[in-house]
């Protein structure tokens, strides 16, 4: 420094740290401090330049503001030059100057000319706003300052004129440049920021704004006016839009496959050329020997190494891995900056030590820690945003990658995956790698914190420090065990979770069944005996968390006192005092967070370990290979050829059809017949380039349309469906519904052809949805035309209109190439050439004349098929007539003609019924068909037009209701009233005395190390000690209890209450309350919101309430050491709280935005996968692809700004506990001489911890609001009204009622629900005991009307029901019903033991259930199965035929053994002879019981005593059989269409 400064000083301590005016040297002014941000810019330029050469974002116009940026570069190297030459000039003038005064404006001129430079770059290449200039400026600046300030403070006139002036206005001018470069220039030109309307401002914010999200404040400003909609959001950024991303990664991925191929090949051809006896040594003369062992080395290896696995982690880290490397930068450059701030605590703690020491120094010290703390929270949440976009960039790239491999890969690969593990992978695994990259950096960074804190320990506590770091590492382990544990219990508790929604799930699904039973007390202990089971693991959990609490609590504590005690009786001269114990603490404190997070970010890497694997086998499968099919337009007359072709399912099988030679001429009509699995369906997929060819050629002629057996329905509308991409054209659209028989269909869906079709075309019926494929086919225009079987799921009628009109000679698509595969012998004689197929091979071919005459195979499978044939054409009417009973449940017709428009259940069952009819209506010719047609006008057609208005008002199932807006208080108190008033308030002091506990512990430790000062140390040491560790320990016990308290006990009393009083109210709902709600929606509240309610609630209030009490004892400390604290506290809570509004109000919906856009993905990638061979034979691969991209990108556009609201939040909050820091430690600078150093480092170590929870406070408060929705939710359905009570006490009848079984309506009204029409008007009718009687009406006459009112399922509008002298209205439901029996007309099963089926109570003896079964046909059946009556039944007896089911039901009746019977007659679903065998039982065993039987098979009640016949709610006739036959009633014309008359 002497040869550059001559005499001028470069460093005196004297005139810098021991003085009250400090100032710096004259030497290091003119070096140090202007080099500083020349250094900075020239080493960070280049990398900025290359940068700024890749990404470039195209070109801004020159503006004013980029021209007086420029024009203050080039006066301020002026300036600096001006310097340089006066320098010179002095020279000259033999002044001599040492050379700092050259050097230094050389230097700094030169920086400016790069600056100026960069200021142009940027704008050329689209920058808006410079991080790196900015930085630049904001050096300068302050490097500036100090000789700015010391030319004033030491200005006794001044020498040199000219340098005082350049000076300042060199300074001048810097400072404009900083204040210019905070604002923004325009957005480059033809940027996206232009033409989108909804731009993110990210784009265009400036540097200072995207460090602090200042550009999210309008999304939060809007979010907390008005609930946030979809068409808030901003545009996904075009570089994290599927768009870019995908393709990105999915290049990569092929170059990774490619070098793993081309890797082993490269081998094998080195052995080959060695091995080659005529090639020359490529090396130096080898003996013999040597070069044979080399040889075989070679082979070996090129054996050995077959293929590489094409790794996809390095197509990841390829794609992803350099913008995640920036985020790991900052990373780095955070866990540096916070060992900053101990170091600074440690010089502000000796700083108060010193009495004299100069004030300043307490107000750098204080300021620097702000400083360094701000700087820490910027970077920090930098890193986070770049982890966070990196994570959601890779879900992206990882769901676009698996959706388009999935479009791709062959049968084989197929199998080896079902759709549900595939929508797994893209779920689940690409999810887990999002969550693993936040924490990825993690895996370096908290080694490295720990090595730090130990350094800095180390220096300051010497080897005692390894006592408090053993206790951590043991720590490790027992939380590690406790994480298995709660692992191996969650499993538990999901399986028990999963049962209980199972059952809960039967129960809604049959719950008029258990209601007309009267059973639900019995199904209700069964609920409840899961759910005890469920309670009992959420117990283990909660004492395991309490105890993984209390470690992770007390662990810093522990590690204090251990440390500490260690140290001090080391040895006698260890004294402790306070910047030794409270630097420490802090440095524990730091220790504490990546001790905690390994054990987690490793068991998070084992996870996405997995993932990766289970997504690379994935992407590794084969794929289809598309020159199979050789697709040119060749001039052949052939459309379709194959040749010798020989195809399999998958590489290894067997081929499935061999040698297969096929022609088909342009125009023809070829139909493919043989038996069943002979190969037909895999010819057309062969066709399709669906199948492994192993030999042999096809070529087909043009575009190809596909009908596949099974029809592929997507869940759009129907139009969408039809038109599958291509534009509607309105002539030929409505030809093709009129072709393909959909114009009916289309009179009854509610919404014409703009209806929404559910998954999988759940909502028409399967010949609706072959014909829908069918009109795809037809709309598409192709060529040629593959038709796997389309006529089987319709009816005859229906086949033969689509074959005249389609298919057929004289169909629609009569000129074009078709190949039809069929089972109809009907049309054969109508084709042009039959193939018939036999075990995989082509049997012949040929027109259907020479093959009759070849009289081969075929004839042969005519002969067999067409007597079942003809005979099958008689059955299809009669079959047709009984299936469309048993699909129609008889009591959702009674529902009254209001419910025609708009009710999705009641419909769902009306509109099969529609559709069937519409189907007959197609067939005039047969008379048995009249009178449905006659019954379904009537139904279309309702009595007045004022009833068809009325259900627009009216709706049957109301919207769920979402709570929007802050939750009220009164749903905290529902919650704190079921954990128990005093208990919460017990709780909430516990969680006060903890904290107190903790602060007495801080507070003693204070004294403790005041002690040095005093020289009174050794003496005390174990009493100091004892007092410390007992504060401590029963800060833990504290902790302890409170958990077990409030996890164990309180709060799972809570979750016990509210489930049990939902439970009870919804088997107390009645019956119209499960019409009007799905059932989804009362599962749901019973899974979703009974587990928030279990596990996710008492989390959070714990957490909650811990980092509350933290925060105050924090403030109540800063508070009581310094009270003018409290001047400050009051703005920053203001400041906070108003912050923490606005963030829980924009991000609560932002969440629910987010899950409502997520599960479309999923369902459209299930979807797809189960079409794809529809979706590759139309050739619409890319447009689907396109769908998928944009289904993601809708919903990363909710992920997206609920990241950036959580920064956002973070900085703001952070910047709240950042002027705690700053103000605790300037009032402790002020205060210094009245407070002793401990105290001083309690309350700046306990600021600096502040800001944590904090953020903590923020987040737990928000999840709170989103969870305790839950129990608004579950309130909302325990309070739901209720039907009668089951018993009333004072009205019971006698056990033998009734004796005899009369029944008598006395002027009987009902209707369904308040404000809608009477179903049943005026009922007056006597029976008397053991009397048959069938009821009898068309639909919607009323008919389970009268049923369901007996059973009080209705309650009556008017009269009354009298039972043998018992008014029904006046005794309890289950007194009622259990006195009853039905046989209903769909039969329910539960699942469970056939045995609980029967007799749930267990109220019969074996024998008697044996005997039920014998009496119900049923005993054969049950005891040739192994478990007899234990057979275990699926849930809804799916593992029984109908039929059986139906027996079932038949021997719950037997058991009961009633004096009243009622008998929704549906053996419908039972074949001919069950059907006697059931009535001929029920005519034996219930003789002497009235029975009440729903006929609709009017043959069966042609011999009951009586028949009542209503219409339209009223008895029409009522008399015996033959009296009303004699009448020529409505019976008569009834029994007339049923063929009887």
């Amino acid at each position: 420094m002497k040869h550059l400064c001559g005499n001028l000083t470069f460093w005196d301590s004297n005139l810098t740290k021991h003085t009250n005016l400090p100032d710096l040297p004259a030497c290091f002014q003119l070096s140090v401090l202007p080099w500083t941000p020349c250094i900075y810019l020239w080493l960070a330029s280049p990398f900025y330049i290359l940068y700024l050469k890749r990404n470039n974002r195209g070109y801004i116009m020159m503006s004013i503001l980029n021209r007086i940026k420029t024009v203050l570069g080039l006066i301020l190297w002026i300036v600096c030059w001006t310097d340089l030459f006066s320098s010179f000039h002095e020279m000259s003038q033999n002044q001599s100057k040492p050379p700092i005064y050259f050097i230094t404006p050389l230097i700094v001129g030169m920086t400016m000319l790069l600056a100026t430079f960069l200021i142009q770059y940027e704008r050329l290449k689209g920058v808006q706003s410079s991080g790196v200039l900015f930085i630049f400026w904001t050096i300068s600046v302050l490097c500036a300052i100090v000789p700015f300030r010391s030319k004033i403070v030491y200005q006794n006139g001044v020498e040199d004129k000219l340098r005082f002036t350049t000076f300042y206005i060199y300074f001048g001018l810097t400072l404009i440049q900083l204040i210019l470069s905070c604002f923004n220039e325009k957005p480059p030109l033809f940027s996206s920021v232009v033409t989108d309307p909804n731009a993110c401002p990210e784009i265009t914010a400036g540097f200072l704004s995207k460090m602090t999200f200042w550009w999210f404040t309008s999304m939060a400003i809007k979010g907390y006016k008005s609930p946030l909609e979809n068409k808030d959001l901003w545009s996904l950024n075009k570089q994290d839009s599927s768009e870019l991303v995908v393709p990105n990664l999915l290049n990569e991925w092929e170059v990774e496959k490619s070098k793993a191929q081309s890797e082993p090949s490269v081998k094998e051809q080195a052995a080959f050329r060695k091995a080659d006896p005529g090639a020359e040594p490529n090396h130096m003369s080898v003996s013999p020997e040597e070069e044979k062992e080399e040889e075989e080395e070679e082979v070996l290896l090129s054996k050995r190494r077959e293929v590489r696995q094409p790794s996809f982690l390095r197509a990841l880290l390829r794609a992803f891995g350099p913008y995640f490397l920036i985020g790991s930068a900052f990373k780095l450059l955070q866990d540096l900056i916070t060992f900053v701030n101990p170091q600074l605590l440690r010089l502000l703690i000796d700083f108060t030590k010193q009495p004299n020491a100069p004030l300043w120094w307490g107000y750098s010290l204080a300021f620097l820690m702000f400083g360094t703390s701000l700087l820490q929270t910027l970077i920090l949440h930098q890193h986070f945003q770049y982890c966070f976009v990196t994570g959601m960039r890779l879900r992206s790239g990882i769901i676009g990658a698996i959706y388009r491999k999935a479009l791709a890969i062959t049968n084989e690969a197929k199998r080896s995956s079902t759709v549900g593990e595939v929508v797994n992978l893209m779920s689940v695994d690409a999810q887990r790698f999002m969550d693993l990259t936040t924490f990825l950096n993690m895996l370096w960074s908290a080694p490295l914190q720990i090595i730090l804190a130990l350094f800095f320990l180390w220096q300051n506590l010497g080897p005692s420090v390894l006592a408090g770091v053993a206790l951590m590492v043991l720590l490790i382990p027992f939380n590690a065990f406790i994480a298995m544990k709660t692992r191996t219990y969650q499993v538990e508790q999901m399986k028990h979770k999963d049962d209980r929604i199972k059952l809960m799930n039967e129960i809604l699904n049959g719950i008029k069944v258990l209601k007309l039973y009267a059973w639900e007390v019995s199904f209700k202990e069964k609920i409840l005996q899961i759910r005890q089971k469920e309670l009992t693991v959420l117990r283990k959990t909660a004492y395991l968390s309490a105890l993984s609490t209390m470690a992770w609590t007390s662990a810093p504590f522990m590690v204090a006192l251990t440390t500490f005690a260690v140290y001090v009786t080391v040895d006698e001269e260890n004294v402790l005092d306070a910047e030794k114990a409270f630097v420490s603490l802090s440095l524990f404190n730091i220790l504490r967070f990546p001790l905690n997070m390994l054990p987690q970010v490793i068991s998070s890497i084992v996870q996405a370990s997995v993932s990766l694997k289970r997504i690379q086998d994935f992407l590794s499968h084969d794929e289809l290979n598309p020159e199979s099919v050789d697709r040119r337009n060749n001039a052949s007359e052939y459309a379709v050829s194959v040749v010798n072709g020989t195809f399999s399912w998958a590489k290894q099988d067997q081929a499935t059809l061999d040698n297969i030679n096929v022609m088909v001429p342009q125009g023809s009509l070829l139909a493919v017949v043989g038996h069943v699995g002979c190969g037909k369906t895999s010819l057309v997929s062969a066709l399709l380039g669906e199948m492994e060819k192993q030999e042999g050629q096809i070529s087909i002629r043009g575009s190809v349309a596909y009908v596949p057996q099974q029809a592929w329905i997507q869940n759009a509308t129907l139009r969408d469906n039809i038109l599958f991409g291509r534009p509607y054209v309105e002539q030929r659209y409505r030809c093709v519904l009129e072709a393909c028989a959909l114009t009916p269909d289309l009179e009854v869906l509610p919404g014409g052809d703009q209806t929404e079709i559910g998954e999988k075309g759940i909502n028409l019926s399967g010949g609706q949805r072959q014909r829908v494929s069918l009109a795809r086919a037809l709309y598409s225009e192709a060529d040629v035309y593959l038709l796997d079987d389309p006529l089987s799921a319709v009816d005859a009628h229906v086949a033969k209109h689509i074959f005249d009109k389609v298919i057929g000679p004289e169909g629609a698509l009569k000129g074009k190439t078709r190949i039809l595969v069929t089972h109809g012998i009907s049309f054969l004689p109508q084709v042009d050439n039959i193939l018939v197929m036999v075990d995989g091979r082509v049997s012949e071919m040929g027109s259907y004349q020479d093959l009759l005459k070849q009289n081969g195979a075929f004839a042969e499978f005519l002969r067999n098929y067409s007597l079942e044939d003809i005979i099958e054409d008689d059955e299809v009417t009669v079959s047709l007539v009984d299936e469309e009973e048993e699909e129609f449940p008889e009591d959702a017709l009674s529902n009254h003609t209001d419910m025609v428009d708009n009710e999705p259940v009641v419909n769902e069952a009306r509109r099969q019924f529609m559709r069937q009819i519409s189907i007959m209506s197609n067939d005039l010719e047969n008379p048995k068909k009249m009178s449905r047609r006659r019954r379904c006008s009537e139904r279309k057609h309702p009595e007045s037009p004022t009833e068809k208005k009325e259900p627009k008002l009216e709706k049957l199932i109301q919207a769920e209701t979402a709570e929007t807006g802050r939750v009220k208080f009164k749903v905290y108190w529902d919650y704190a009233k079921a954990v128990g008033p005093f208990l919460s308030l017990f709780i909430c002091f516990l969680y006060g005395c903890q904290s107190a506990a903790s602060i007495g512990a801080n507070f003693w430790l204070s004294e403790w190390t005041n002690d040095a000062q005093h020289n009174r140390t050794q003496d005390q040491v174990s009493m100091r000690v004892g007092v410390y560790a007992a504060l401590g320990i029963s800060q833990g016990a504290l902790i302890l209890a409170n958990c077990l308290l409030c996890r164990a006990y309180s709060m799972l009393k809570a979750a016990h209450e509210t489930h049990l009083h939902m439970l009870h109210a919804i088997l107390r709902a009645p019956q119209a309350f499960f019409e009007a709600t799905p059932s989804g929606r009362v599962l749901n509240r019973f899974s979703k919101d009974v587990d928030t309610i279990d596990s996710v609630i008492p989390d959070n209030i714990d957490i909650w309430m811990r980092t509350f009490w933290y925060t105050v004892n924090v403030l109540i400390v800063c508070s009581a050491l310094t009270p003018m604290f409290l001047i400050v506290i009051v703005p920053l809570m203001l400041f906070y709280w108003w912050v923490q509004r606005f963030y829980v109000a924009t991000s609560r919906q932002l969440k629910r935005l987010e899950s409502v856009s997520r599960s479309p993905i999923y369902s459209h990638f299930s979807e797809t996968i189960t079409g794809t061979s529809v979706i590759r034979a139309y050739g619409r691969n890319a447009a689907f692809v396109l769908m998928s991209d944009m289904k993601v990108d809708e919903n990363q556009k909710s992920y997206y700004p609920g990241i950036v609201s959580n920064r956002w939040l973070g900085v703001r909050i952070e910047l709240i506990g950042n002027c705690i820091v700053l103000f605790a430690a300037l009032l402790a600078v002020i205060g210094k001489d009245k407070l002793s150093p401990g105290l001083v480092g309690l309350s700046v170590s306990y600021a600096l911890q502040v800001t944590m929870s904090l953020n903590w406070m923020v987040r737990m408060t928000s999840d709170l609001e989103s969870n305790i929705v839950a129990v608004e939710r579950v309130k909302e359905y325990s309070e739901t009204q209720t039907e009668a009570p089951w018993i009333v006490t004072d009205k019971q009848p006698p056990p033998d009622w009734p004796p005899k079984g009369n029944v008598e309506f006395a002027d009987y009204s009902v209707r369904y629900r308040e404000g809608l029409d009477l179903v049943l008007r005026n009922i007056s009718l006597k029976v008397e005991g053991g009397e048959k009687i069938g009821i009898v009406g068309r639909t919607g006459a009323g008919k389970s009307s009268m049923t369901l009112c007996l059973f009080r399922l209705l309650e009556a509008a008017d009269g009354e029901i009298v039972i043998d002298e018992v008014k029904i209205s006046e005794i309890g439901l289950h007194d009622l019903r259990s006195k009853l029996t039905i046989i209903p007309q769909e039969p329910v099963l539960f699942s469970g033991t056939l045995r609980m089926n029967l007799d749930p109570f267990e109220k019969y003896s074996d024998e008697e259930v044996w005997k039920a079964l014998e009496l119900s046909h049923l005993k054969r059946f049950v005891s040739n199965q192994t478990s007899k009556l234990d057979l275990e039944c699926s849930e809804g007896g799916e593992n029984l035929s109908v039929g059986q089911r139906q027996l079932v039901c038949l021997a719950r009746a037997l058991l009961r053994k009633t004096r009243i019977l009622v008998l929704d007659e549906a053996t419908a679903a039972v074949d001919l002879e069950t059907d006697d065998l059931i009535q001929s039982t029920i005519r034996t065993q219930f003789e002497d019981c009235t029975v009440f039987t729903i006929a609709h098979r009017l043959n069966t009640i042609m011999d009951y005593t009586r028949v009542l016949v209503l219409d339209k709610g009223q008895i029409a006739e009522f008399d015996t059989p033959t009296n009303l036959m004699a009448q020529k009633g409505i019976f008569y014309g009834m029994a007339k269409d049923a063929g009887l008359a």
